[in-house]
């Protein structure tokens, strides 16, 4: 399969090949995948194949630069994302899925590759149609879906199709600066016994195994270090790629103080200028709730609205941020020091799951005893590079 292009558009020649001739684990349907759309769809059907299998519902992934915005389950929408998406709070279940994983993170989701486990069906392609979405990557397509997605950006929408029943080869190859690099794949199960060790806590209620399988299976195709915040079926705060575990668990702790302030009422009642583009939304909501806005963005955030917004003070940010809690987290390491619990605890943490094994691991499950948080040790570490 030729590529668009490779990581940047400079590297013109850039190709995929199956490593079992003839055994390809997704097809084009339409569009023309660069090297980091396939990147980013292969991780993004694998994530919610796992947890769909684990949870049996419905799941899917907004997945940027080989890493998700947000994941979530089939479940109902609040007003604020409803309103947002101008969709039924009772969607249907993968149109639901995808909304709430999309609405996780909304401004990281621009342009995004959604990924859905179960077939397409005319309600999420009606709703993809309308908008920033790059591709799309699904185990099937209900009749008439894929000729509406095609239509999208003028015949570039990346339209893919998984094949469910796909095996991949026992041991996976990477070729860097020269060097064939070779490892086992990681095919341990996600299920429920993972969370059996319970430390302290325990015992963990159904939603909160639910939660922190779904985010077992979020750090588990995410770069690490990494660590997810869960609350009812959805991400509410992915943290990504950084060298340090803590500075993870504070900006997706960041991301889950943000995702709660967008349900304030002060946010609700933000009057756009009519004809404001959604993503335009997005983006003010998420400065707003910030606030730390420069002079000009205030000038600019001042012009988009109809009528003057309503001042969020620091004292309203901390009563309502006070409100968050039932919230599950879930890391890809162990936690090497208590610094993380301290942190999570400020977003309503309430059940943490990591592979435990460090040398602090009596002092991170001190730390959960404080803030009455149930610490499970999985034994399973999840890295991915």
């Amino acid at each position: 399969m030729q590529l668009r292009y490779g990581t940047n558009p400079q590297q013109h020649v850039a190709s995929a090949t199956p490593v079992q001739a003839g055994a390809w684990p997704l097809k084009v349907l339409g569009g023309e995948p660069s090297y980091i759309n396939l990147l980013d769809a292969l991780s993004g059907w694998q994530l919610v194949r796992d947890a769909a299998e684990a949870l049996g519902r419905p799941a899917a992934a907004s997945f940027k630069h080989v890493s998700p915005a947000g994941a979530a389950l089939a479940g109902p929408l609040d007003p604020a994302t409803a309103a947002l998406y101008r969709a039924d709070p009772h969607a249907g279940p993968l149109t639901s899925a995808y909304v709430r994983a999309r609405d996780a993170d909304p401004k990281s989701s621009y342009g995004d590759i959604a990924a859905v486990s179960h077939p397409v069906d005319e309600e999420l392609a009606a709703l993809l149609a309308h908008v920033v979405c790059d591709g799309i990557v699904a185990p099937g397509y209900a009749p008439g879906t894929v000729a509406a997605l095609t239509r999208k950006k003028k015949g570039r929408f990346l339209v893919l199709e998984a094949d469910p029943g796909f095996v991949p080869p026992p041991q996976e190859d990477r070729e860097v600066h020269g060097l064939r690099l070779t490892q086992q794949r990681d095919d341990v199960p996600l299920h429920a016994s993972l969370l059996e060790d319970v430390v302290c806590g325990g015992p963990l209620p159904h939603d909160a195994v639910e939660d922190l399988l779904l985010g077992l299976a979020v750090v588990r195709y995410t770069q690490s270090n990494s660590v997810c915040y869960v609350r009812d079926g959805v991400t509410l705060g992915i943290g990504a790629g950084q060298q340090s575990r803590v500075d993870c668990t504070r900006l997706a702790g960041a991301k889950a103080d943000s995702w709660w302030l967008r349900r304030h009422p002060a946010v609700a009642a933000l009057d756009f200028v009519p004809g404001t583009r959604r993503q335009d939304r997005v983006n003010w909501q998420v400065r707003f709730v910030e606030g730390d806005m420069t002079d000009d963005e205030r000038r600019r955030f001042g012009r988009a609205l109809a009528t003057p917004a309503d001042v969020l003070g620091h004292g309203q940010r901390q009563e309502w941020a006070a409100a968050l809690t039932g919230v599950a987290f879930a890391s890809d390491g162990a936690l090497p020091f208590r610094d993380n619990v301290d942190h999570a605890a400020r977003h309503g943490v309430r059940w943490i799951a990591e592979p435990g094994g460090s040398i602090r691991s009596a002092d991170v499950a001190e730390a959960c005893r404080e803030y009455g948080i149930a610490l499970a040790h999985t034994r399973l570490r999840l890295f991915r590079h």
